[in-house]
């Protein structure tokens, strides 16, 4: 089981953020902002010792304490979020940072988060930051060559002389084929056997052009949250949303709106619902609980505990195969705004760590 983290770059400042959210905006702020919607609602989140670091620092340090953390745990490594919209690029810094410091023992590869920014944090979705657009051949081989130095690191994961490339929403990429087939000739130029092409299953529309793709992974838990309840249980769910929303119109109060059981969501995340030949990676998440960026508009997941996330993975690694591909697709390593972080804080310490690390393996050595 090879469990590769999701992995948040902005815990940095940048002008484009100091601009829409205010001056020395990072993921952080959300975080210390968060305060307790209920009765024992654990809020704000706090990174032990107060590590709020800053991944724009040269010198590498959160870089390489992260390395040695997930090395010790078992994980084998991190899928970093990449932020491209022809041409114009986000939150780039720690990821090129990291390719410029080749002693950092850490197997990575890059999510290409293809959405447009909006002010969803604030429930105003049609407020568009920046706008996410393909462009044409010349837009694609840009994006190809920046992409390539990243290939070229030895630590980028790589499947049969592929780089792994991960698409959040490919389905959105309407000339993805044209695209695809363009940059399969540009690896192939560049000494590669092409590009291998994860797609992920999340709660948006999914990709079904399978034919363009090498594999799926699940984002959890927003996929089976989404795709994977059945129609009781989706009624039940949308009718507590919508008598906690009428509570809040009415009343003036402001009740958290949704709140859901992670243990029976973590039960049905190993529901196969997939009609594909394609290798599917199953997905896990470490806890829910979005409030810090929607307030009582978010999301809490109860009853998330290090023995839940355990149990979970192991439920997962006894469906795998002696294969090479057992890729794992853990949310997340740093998600601290989303309150879904495998990174020690003041409350749980290294538990969710340690349960990772048991799960996987005690003599299980990351590749």
């Amino acid at each position: 089981m090879k469990i590769l983290c999701m992995y948040l770059p902005q815990y940095h400042e940048i002008e484009e953020n100091n601009e829409w959210w205010g001056e020395g905006y990072t993921e952080w702020t959300a975080t210390k902002n968060a305060f307790p919607l209920f009765r024992g609602h654990e809020q704000p989140k706090v990174p032990l010792n107060e590590n709020y670091y800053d991944l724009s620092d040269e010198s590498a340090d959160t870089w390489k304490w992260q390395a040695e953390l997930a090395k010790r745990y078992n994980i084998y490594g991190f899928c970093v979020y990449h932020y491209w919209f022809k041409g114009k690029q986000l939150l780039q810094k720690p990821l090129e940072i990291l390719l410029n410091n080749p002693q950092i023992d850490i197997n990575y590869c890059i999510c290409w988060a293809n959405e447009s920014w909006t002010r969803t944090w604030y429930g105003l979705e049609k407020e568009v930051l920046m706008k996410q657009e393909y462009g044409n051949r010349s837009d694609w081989k840009e994006h190809f060559i920046y992409l390539l130095k990243f290939f070229k690191d030895k630590r980028y994961i790589k499947v049969n002389n592929k780089p792994m490339l991960n698409i959040y929403r490919s389905s959105d990429i309407n000339k993805l084929e044209e695209m695809l087939d363009f940059w399969n000739e540009l690896a192939v130029e560049n000494g590669f056997d092409g590009i291998y092409i994860v797609s992920a299953n999340n709660n948006g529309e999914l990709e079904k052009r399978e034919n363009l793709i090498d594999a799926y992974y699940n984002f959890e838990p927003g996929y089976t949250l989404k795709h994977k309840l059945n129609m009781l249980q989706k009624l039940k769910y949308n009718i507590n949303v919508l008598l906690r929303q009428e509570t809040n119109r009415i009343l003036k109060v402001k009740l958290l709106e949704r709140i859901i059981d992670a243990k029976k969501i973590n039960q049905m995340m190993l529901k196969r619902i997939e009609n594909t030949t394609k290798p599917v990676f199953k997905g896990a998440y470490v806890m829910w609980d979005n409030t810090p960026r929607r307030s009582y508009k978010g999301l809490v997941y109860k009853n998330t505990s290090p023995d839940l996330l355990y149990e979970t993975l192991i439920k997962i690694k006894s469906t795998l195969d002696d294969d090479d591909l057992n890729f794992v697709y853990l949310n997340a390593w740093n998600e601290w705004g989303e309150g879904c972080y495998l990174e020690p804080d003041k409350n749980n310490r290294y538990k969710n760590l340690e349960a990772v690390k048991k799960a996987v393996g005690e003599n299980e050595v990351r590749e």
